[in-house]
C-alpha cells in the first residue's frame, strides 16, 4: 500500500508542477473601491465657466492578493479511498504533505470530478476537475471572506463569474479571461449598489463602451480607455444639473461637445430656455470656434480663447439685436465696461447694433415688451417692404401689439410643443425643433389652406444651405417662432388679400382665430399622440432621417433642395419588398391621406404631393401598426414571410436605438450577463452562495397597457426585423452595382485581349503555314527542275572530255546496317 501512495504521489507530483506552470503563479488581485475626484470648488455655476469634468474612480493598492492554488504539488502522504489497478478511483480523500487536503472523486489516479481541494492556509475551492485541473464551475473562498464563484480554466478565474470582496462592499459579476476581468461586466464600488460601473472591459482596465455611477450620483456613459473617458460620451452632473456630450481624451473634454447648464427652477421665473455652449474644446476648457446660448434667449456665436469671448464674433441681444465685431476678455473690445449676464441687458445706446427689423431708422425701445420685462423684435422686415414707407412703422407697432394680445396662449404653445418627446429633461426648458413645429402646423390646420409643409419650409427657410430647409434638428427660438406664424398668416391670406383689404394685422388676427386658438394643443399623427409611445419611436428616428434623405430627390422650386413626394414613398415601400396582403399600396395611400385632406379629391388621388420628415416617420409608424399582425401567433409568419422578401441580412445591431452617434449614448446598455450576474452577486452576499429566486409574478395588466406594449412590439417587429434589414440590404446591392460594373468591364476587357491575342497568334500561324507551303513549293520546283535537268543529260555527245556513263553493275553498294538482311541481288553481286 505504501507504494502505491509513493507512485501515486510522483504521478501527482508531476502534473501538479505542469498545472502550476500552465495556469501562472498568482491570482488578479480582489477589486477594491475607487476613489472619486472630489467635486467643483464652486456651487455657483456660471454661465462662462464650465465645471471641472469627474474623472472617474481609479482603482486603490490593496494587501487581498493569493499566491495561485497550486495541486497536489506535495506527496501524498495519506490516501483513504479505493484503489483500482493502484490507482485512486472512486471517491476519497487525500492528504498532502504541506496540510493540503482534497475531498472527492478519483479517475485513474487524478482528481477528476466534482471535489475539495483545501490549502494549509485555509484557501478552499470547491467545483469541478478535471485531470488534477480545476476546471469548469467552482468556488475559490478565501480566509478572510473573498468569495469567487463561476467558471474556471485550469485553476484561474475564467469564463463568467462573480467576485465578492471580504467586506461584501465590492463585488463583480461579469466575465473574466485568464484571472482578469476582460469583456462585459458590471462592478459594484458599495454594498447599496448606488457607485458601479457596467460595460466593456480588457484586462481589468475599463475600456470600449460603459457606464459609471459615482457616489456623487453623477454619471457618466460613453467610450473608454485605459480606465478614463475617452472617445465619444456623456457626462451628467447631476449635483450641479450640467451636462456634456462630445468628445473626451483622456479623461478630459476634447474636441467638437455640448455642454448645458440646467437652471434651477424657482417659483415665477419665466426663463424658458437653458444656457448651452456647442462647439469646440481643448483640455476641459472653450477654445476655438463655438456658439454660447444664454437662458434669456440671446447667443454668442464666434471665437474662444480659454472659456473667454476672444476674437471675431457675432452677439444676438435678446431683443433680437445684433453685433458684429472683435472681443477681447469675454467683452467687446471696443466697450471694455460692457458686461452682459443671463439675467439684465446692458445699456445698448452706445453700441453700434443693427436691427433685424428692417433697418437702423426704428427706435430699438420699440420692441413687444414680454412676460419676462425684456424686449422681443420680429423679423418681418420683407413684409414690412411690401408696404408704402409712410405705412412701414404702424404696421409694424399694430403688428407687435397683435403679438401681445396673443403672447399667453402663444409662449403656451411653444412651451407645449416643444416639450413633446422631452418628458424626461431636468428643467423643462428647451428649443422647439423643426420636427415639433410641423406637428404645431398639423394641429393647426395650416396644411390646409393648399399649402404643404414643404413650401411653409421654403418660405421660412433663411439658410443658404438647402440640405437644411427640412432639417427635423434645425431649432428656433421664441422670436422666430412667432415672426414664421406671421409670415405664414401673410402667406395663408395671400390669395384672399388681392384686393389688399386685408392688412397683415388682420392675416394673423385670423389665423390666431381660426386655427392656433381652437386647434393647438390637440395632438394628431402617430408620433406624439402618447407620450410612452414618443419615446419608444424617437429611438428610430436617426436611421429614419438617413433613409429619408437617401430617397429624397431634387425639388423643382428654388432652393433646389432634396424632398420627397408620396409616390417617392410608395415607390421606396415597394423596392424595398415590404408590401404584403396587410400592407397594400391602397393602405398606405389610406395611411397618407388620414393628415391630409388633398390627397383624395372624390375619386381622385394625389401623390405628387410633398412630404416632411414628419409625415414620412408617421407613415412609417403607420405602416408598422398595420403590417404586424394584431395576433400575436402569427409572428411567426411574419418571420417567414421576411425571410422570403429579404435573405442574407445584415445584423440588426446597427438598428437598435445605439447606432455610434450621439443619440446611442442616452440609453444605458445592459450586458448580457447583467441579470443573471445581478441576482447571483445579491445571493452570494446574503447566503454566501447563489440561492435561485422565485419567479416575479407581475400584476394584471390594464387594457392600455396591453395595447402600449402591442404598439412597442409592431414597431420594433416592423423596423428591427423588415424595413431597416431591407434598406441595408438595398444599400449593398446599390454598392455592388458599381462593384459589379467594374468587374464587367475588366472581364470585357480581359476577354477582348484575349481575343486578340488569339486573332494575333492565329494570324502568325496562318503566316507560318503560308510561308512552309510557299518553302514547300520552292523544293518542289527545284527537285523538278533538277530532274529536268538530268533527263536532258547529252548521252551521244563525241566530246572525250566526257566520262562514260556508269553502268548498274559498277553502282557502288553500301553496306548493309546492322540488324538487316542482304536481299538476294545483293548476295549475288557479292559472289562475284
Amino acid at each position: 500500500m505504501g507504494k502505491v501512495k509513493k507512485k501515486d504521489g510522483k504521478k501527482s507530483e508531476k502534473l501538479s508542477v505542469e498545472a502550476a506552470e500552465d495556469a501562472g503563479s498568482k491570482l488578479s488581485p480582489v477589486p477594491v473601491t475607487p476613489v472619486e475626484e472630489p467635486a467643483p470648488a464652486s456651487s455657483k455655476i456660471s454661465e462662462d465657466k464650465p465645471v471641472v469634468p469627474e474623472n472617474p474612480p481609479a482603482p486603490v493598492a490593496t494587501s487581498e492578493v493569493y499566491e495561485e492554488p497550486v495541486l497536489a504539488q506535495l506527496i501524498v502522504e495519506k490516501y483513504e479511498g479505493e484503489l483500482v489497478n493502484g490507482l485512486y478511483e472512486g471517491e476519497g480523500i487525500a492528504y498532502y504533505r504541506d496540510g493540503n487536503v482534497y475531498r472527492g472523486l478519483f479517475s485513474e489516479g487524478f482528481m477528476h470530478g466534482k471535489g475539495e481541494y483545501t490549502w494549509a492556509d485555509g484557501l478552499k475551492y470547491e467545483g469541478e476537475f478535471f485531470m488534477n485541473f480545476p476546471m469548469g464551475h467552482g468556488i475559490y473562498t478565501w480566509p478572510n471572506g473573498s468569495r469567487y464563484e463561476g467558471q474556471v480554466y485550469k485553476a484561474v478565474r475564467h469564463g463568467t463569474g462573480v467576485q465578492v470582496s471580504s467586506d461584501q462592499q465590492v463585488s463583480y459579476a461579469g466575465e473574466w479571461c485568464m484571472g482578469k476581468r476582460h469583456g462585459k461586466g458590471a462592478i459594484y464600488y458599495n454594498a447599496e449598489g448606488t457607485s458601479w460601473y457596467e460595460g466593456d472591459w480588457i484586462h481589468n482596465s475599463k475600456e470600449g463602451w460603459g457606464v459609471q455611477r459615482f457616489p456623487s450620483s453623477n454619471i457618466y456613459e460613453g467610450q473608454w480607455k485605459n480606465n478614463k473617458f475617452h472617445g465619444e460620451g456623456r457626462m451628467r452632473w447631476l449635483t450641479s444639473n450640467e451636462e456634456y456630450l462630445g468628445q473626451w481624451e483622456n479623461g478630459v473634454q476634447n474636441g467638437l461637445g455640448t455642454h448645458t447648464w440646467y437652471l434651477k427652477r424657482v417659483a415665477g421665473s419665466q426663463y424658458s430656455l437653458r444656457n448651452e455652449y456647442t462647439g469646440n474644446f481643448v483640455n476641459g476648457a472653450r477654445h476655438g470656434q463655438g456658439q454660447y446660448y444664454y437662458a434669456n434667449g440671446a447667443m454668442y456665436d464666434g471665437e474662444w480663447k480659454n472659456n473667454k469671448k476672444q476674437g471675431m464674433g457675432k452677439f444676438i441681444f435678446k431683443n433680437g439685436r445684433i453685433y458684429m465685431g472683435e472681443f477681447m476678455e469675454d467683452q467687446i473690445a471696443e466697450y471694455p465696461n460692457f458686461k452682459y449676464d443671463r439675467v439684465s441687458t446692458p445699456d445698448l445706446s452706445g453700441i453700434r447694433t443693427q436691427s433685424p427689423v428692417c433697418g437702423e431708422s426704428f427706435n430699438v425701445n420699440s420692441g413687444i415688451p414680454s412676460l419676462s420685462g425684456s424686449y422681443i423684435e420680429l423679423d418681418i422686415a420683407s413684409l414690412l417692404n411690401t408696404l408704402p414707407e409712410g405705412e412701414r412703422y404702424e404696421t409694424q407697432k399694430q403688428v407687435e401689439y397683435a403679438v401681445l394680445r396673443n403672447i399667453t396662449m402663444l409662449r403656451k404653445a411653444y412651451k407645449f410643443y416643444s416639450s413633446l418627446g422631452n418628458e424626461n429633461c431636468f428643467d423643462n426648458a428647451f428649443l422647439m425643433t423643426k420636427l415639433q413645429f410641423w406637428r404645431f402646423l398639423k394641429d393647426c390646420k395650416f396644411h390646409h389652406y393648399n399649402l404643404m409643409l414643404c413650401e411653409m419650409d421654403r418660405i421660412l427657410a433663411d439658410q443658404s444651405d438647402p440640405e437644411e430647409v427640412h432639417s427635423p434638428y434645425a431649432t428656433m427660438l421664441l422670436r422666430t417662432f412667432l415672426t414664421n406664424i406671421i409670415y405664414l398668416a401673410y402667406h395663408i391670406s395671400h390669395a384672399d388679400n388681392l384686393d389688399g383689404k386685408l392688412s397683415l394685422v388682420d392675416c394673423f388676427s385670423k389665423v390666431i382665430t381660426q386655427n392656433i386658438s381652437p386647434h393647438a394643443g390637440s395632438i394628431r399623427g402617430y408620433l406624439f399622440s402618447d407620450a410612452h409611445k414618443t419615446e419608444h419611436a424617437m429611438a428610430y428616428i436617426d436611421k429614419c432621417w438617413d433613409i429619408y434623405k437617401t430617397y429624397c430627390k431634387k425639388s423643382m422650386s428654388a432652393p433646389f433642395e432634396p424632398t420627397m413626394t408620396m409616390r417617392h414613398f410608395i415607390w421606396m415601400i415597394k423596392d424595398l419588398r415590404v408590401l404584403s396582403n396587410e400592407l397594400s399600396v391602397t393602405k398606405i395611400v389610406d395611411i397618407l391621406a388620414e393628415d391630409d385632406p388633398r390627397v383624395r379629391d372624390g375619386n381622385e388621388i394625389s401623390l405628387q404631393l410633398e412630404i416632411t420628415f414628419l409625415e414620412f416617420l408617421e407613415a412609417l409608424i403607420g405602416c408598422a401598426v398595420t403590417y404586424v399582425m394584431d395576433e400575436p401567433q402569427h409572428e411567426s409568419n411574419h418571420e417567414l414571410l421576411q425571410e422570403e422578401q429579404v435573405t442574407n441580412t445584415v445584423s440588426d445591431s446597427n438598428t437598435s436605438a445605439d447606432s455610434t452617434n450621439y443619440l446611442g449614448l442616452l440609453t444605458p446598455r445592459k450586458s448580457e450577463c447583467w441579470t443573471e450576474e445581478k441576482e447571483l452577486i445579491i445571493g452570494m452576499k446574503a447566503n454566501g452562495k447563489h440561492s435561485p429566486r422565485l419567479p416575479f409574478h407581475s400584476p394584471k395588466k390594464d387594457q392600455k397597457k396591453i395595447l402600449t406594449d402591442k404598439w412597442f412590439h409592431q414597431l420594433d417587429v416592423f423596423f428591427q426585423k423588415v424595413f431597416f434589414p431591407a434598406y441595408e440590404k438595398a444599400e449593398q446591392l446599390k454598392a455592388e452595382i458599381p462593384r459589379n460594373r467594374a468587374r464587367q468591364a475588366e472581364q470585357a476587357r480581359l476577354q477582348q485581349v484575349q481575343e486578340e491575342e488569339a486573332a494575333r497568334l492565329k494570324a502568325l500561324k496562318a503566316e507560318e503555314e503560308a510561308k512552309r507551303l510557299e518553302q514547300m513549293e520552292l523544293e518542289k520546283a527545284a527537285a523538278m527542275l533538277e530532274a529536268a535537268q538530268v533527263s536532258d543529260d547529252p548521252a551521244n555527245d563525241n566530246n572525250g572530255d566526257q566520262h562514260p556513263a556508269t553502268s548498274k553493275e559498277d553502282t557502288p553498294i553500301s553496306p548493309p546496317t546492322a540488324g538487316t538482311k542482304a536481299t538476294p541481288t545483293t548476295g549475288k553481286k557479292k559472289k562475284k
